[in-house]
């Protein structure tokens, strides 16, 4: 008892076997010893075998006996008396340290494995001469095998990648014999035969049938993901132990309790003192959206994790709390102004500040005179050698914009439509799309040196060209590529050459029609529709039934809102998360591919990601049409920016100012927050290495001509 108390550890005294049984069935005591110096004969039996497996018996000093008796009657261990306090307090130490913590172990084995199932990192255990014994999911996925396929097979039966140095596993297992850990690339075959590289990581783990090695893999390309994992699984391991004691119950079921060897006498504040109040009156909410399931789920944990978790899942909840979930957040305006401004004025609604001044645009209507066009039979020649190269991503539309007088759409939109089989679907005659291709170009402004009909013309080129990719036509039926072709032709349909923050802050009509919500997509959605129901001579939907209109129009006004950039970034991170990272879990199964890709919810996502890019492709074109849309949409943002000094509005972009403006900084502050994040995630679901070569290329030489410290579109001539 003294030895205990000097330990640390609690301690009960039972004087009668009966009185000992019932002590330890309230308490679980982690030591037990019985002591053996009278002539007292205990029985084993029943419930009291439990406290025979686990203690120590202290015999009075003797010759001494053979300890097998005592280990045949389920002791552990014998003690001889000793009258030294501290050869008791030793030998309770080297008890705790020795059996209590295998046990300790032990019992947290099914709990450690349980968070090895759901880490995100892809872990491998092995034997000394290399057998493998275990792969968690994570592996399963990034390798492509079953767990069956693998469990006791030596790794030189799996195949070898030969993209290895060859003297590699030789160090490998130079490193583990001696007991170090090797971290480094190494590449592995999958089972389709492909090479995969991975940030590895081996462990040698020295246990009681000798070494084994623990391997964890991390694809490089998501090394952030790390943290995260490792975060997971502690929160698995936490909350089971601590849910067990809260309970009491017997901690020997499945999980070890964290304060179990304490026994010790700490009496230290109970983590378990931390409680949230809201947490019942959330649980008992009858109505829950995601996000709300979400906060009762981190609410529910903190209950069970320790102080340093619990603080942290507090930040986490203060961030689900806020309403920009998917809006990064700057750094200060002095640290990247282009970058500010340019977001500044993409993704707000303005300052909100009205001045007396009501901006109303006017429609530019030079081109309602217009002809009606020819057939595309009769397309002139020049005309129709240029169409023929339009399936082409390098197609050249601002030759087309010279070579059809500022109609680039009207031409380019029969071409695509007729080759998509538009007419057939909407049961409309050729003439009835002429008219109503016509009729969006003339309300498209040809004064705008960006937003013009040339403009709607480029985006419509790319989407059919992102539509006839293998993956997005497999995951599209035909409703879905006339709305994106009927979308990107309207989208920007009567734009004023002014974004949405003017509008917003010079209250215009159009900004207190919408609220101030995104404005500007409102408008050529609900203009579009107008326009095309107006004349039965334009109207390409009066011939389709009811049910397959609306369906229709919801898809085409959904894909024009998806371009408002106010919520670029919750488009792109929900594309990635519920459609890249998954079908890259599932890139050796077919059908799992494809039902990812097939349903409804991600099939909106794939069409809201097609004509986000599309809108924004230039900096993906060949580099000198990437010149052209650069110059073009700087002087639309120096004359907004013109006019609002005129007005006396608040300059919303400061940066555009003509006389200032480093066009390449524009470019390179795009690219880095819109652009490249944006086009790797769609490359990875269409495959498109041109487009993200012509990127590269563009990228470099926007950041040539700002290391140059040019802010015009083209390097000086040489003097």
């Amino acid at each position: 008892w003294w030895a205990c108390d000097r330990a640390g550890f609690r301690c009960n005294i039972a004087r009668t076997p009966e009185s000992a049984v019932e002590c330890f069935l309230d308490k679980h005591h982690e030591i037990i010893v019985i002591d053996g110096r009278h002539s007292l004969r205990t029985q084993i039996n029943g419930r009291r075998r439990d406290i025979y497996r686990k203690s120590t018996s202290l015999l009075p000093d003797q010759e001494e006996p053979s300890v097998l008796p005592l280990l045949c009657a389920g002791f552990s261990r014998r003690f001889v008396e000793n009258s030294s306090v501290s050869a008791c307090y030793n030998e309770l130490i080297q008890t705790e340290h020795g059996e209590v913590r295998c046990q300790f172990k032990l019992r947290a084995c099914n709990s450690v494995f349980t968070a090895l199932e759901y880490c995100q990192e892809a872990v491998e255990i092995t034997s000394e001469d290399h057998i493998i014994q275990y792969v968690n999911p994570a592996f399963e996925r990034m390798m492509g095998y079953h767990r069956g396929e693998l469990i006791g097979k030596e790794l030189t039966e799996l195949p070898k990648s030969d993209k290895n140095r060859a003297d590699l596993l030789d160090t490998i297992n130079t490193c583990i014999k001696k007991g170090k850990e090797w971290q480094g690339i190494y590449f592995a075959r999958k089972k389709s035969g492909d090479s995969i590289q991975q940030q590895v990581k081996i462990l040698p783990v020295i246990g009681q049938g000798g070494f084994c090695s623990l391997t964890r893999n991390l694809k490089i390309s998501d090394r952030f993901l790390l943290h995260n994992a490792c975060l997971s699984a502690f929160n698995i391991f936490a909350s089971c132990t601590e849910c067990h004691s809260l309970r009491h119950r017997d901690r020997r079921k499945d999980s070890i309790d964290a304060r179990s060897v304490g026994s010790r006498g700490s009496d230290a504040p109970s983590l378990q003192n931390r409680r949230y109040s809201s947490v019942a009156r959330i649980h008992s909410m009858t109505i829950e959206a995601p996000i709300t399931k979400v906060i009762n789920i981190i609410n529910a944990a903190q209950e069970s994790s320790p102080v340093t978790v619990a603080e942290a899942l507090d930040r986490v909840l203060e961030i689900l709390r806020t309403t920009e979930l998917y809006s990064p957040q700057l750094a200060s305006k002095d640290d990247d102004p282009h970058t500010n401004d340019l977001v500044g004025g993409l993704m707000t609604d303005g300052l909100r500040r009205l001045s007396g001044n009501e901006y109303v645009f006017s429609k530019n209507m030079s081109q309602s005179q217009l002809t009606i066009p020819v057939t595309l039979n009769d397309v002139p020649p020049s005309i129709a050698e240029m169409l023929n190269d339009e399936e082409r991503w390098e197609f050249n539309i601002l030759d087309l914009e010279a070579a059809t007088h500022k109609r680039p759409l009207t031409y380019l939109g029969l071409k695509i439509f007729t080759s998509f089989g538009v007419c057939d679907f909407l049961n409309c005659s050729e003439a009835t799309l002429r008219s109503w291709l016509q009729l969006m170009e003339a309300n498209y402004h040809s004064s705008n040196s960006y937003h013009n009909s040339t403009h709607a013309a480029d985006v419509l080129h790319a989407t059919a060209y992102f539509l006839r990719k293998e993956r997005v036509k497999s995951s599209l039926d035909q409703l879905d590529e006339v709305a994106a072709l009927i979308a990107a032709t309207v989208h920007d349909v009567d734009h004023p050459g002014r974004t949405n923050s003017f509008l917003c802050n010079a209250g215009s009509e159009l900004a207190v029609l919408y609220n101030d919500t995104a404005v500007l997509e409102s408008h050529h959605a609900a203009l579009a529709f107008q326009l095309t129901m107006r004349d039965g001579k334009s109207n390409v939907f009066k011939n389709i039934d009811r049910n397959q209109f609306r369906t229709l129009r919801q898809a085409i006004i959904d894909m024009v809102l998806a371009t408002e950039m106010t919520r670029h970034f919750e488009h792109v991170s929900k594309f990635v998360n519920s459609i890249n990272k998954p079908m890259a879990s599932t890139n050796s199964d077919c059908e799992g591919q494809s039902n990812i890709r097939n349903s409804p919810e991600n099939r909106l996502l794939i069409k809201r990601m097609l004509i986000k890019c599309a809108d924004v492709a230039n900096p993906c074109r060949p580099l000198e049409l990437c010149i052209e849309w650069a110059g073009r949409i700087s002087e639309e943002y120096f004359a907004q920016t013109d006019e609002e000094k005129r007005q006396g509005l608040p300059v919303v972009m400061p940066v555009f100012d003509r006389n200032t403006c480093s066009v390449p900084k524009s470019q390179i502050s795009f690219i880095d927050y819109f652009i490249t994040d944006m086009f790797d995630a769609w490359d990875a679901f269409a495959s498109l290495p041109n487009l993200m070569e012509h990127l590269s290329e563009n990228y470099k030489y926007w950041k040539n001509l700002d290391d140059m410290k040019c802010k015009s579109l083209r390097p000086p001539p040489p003097s």
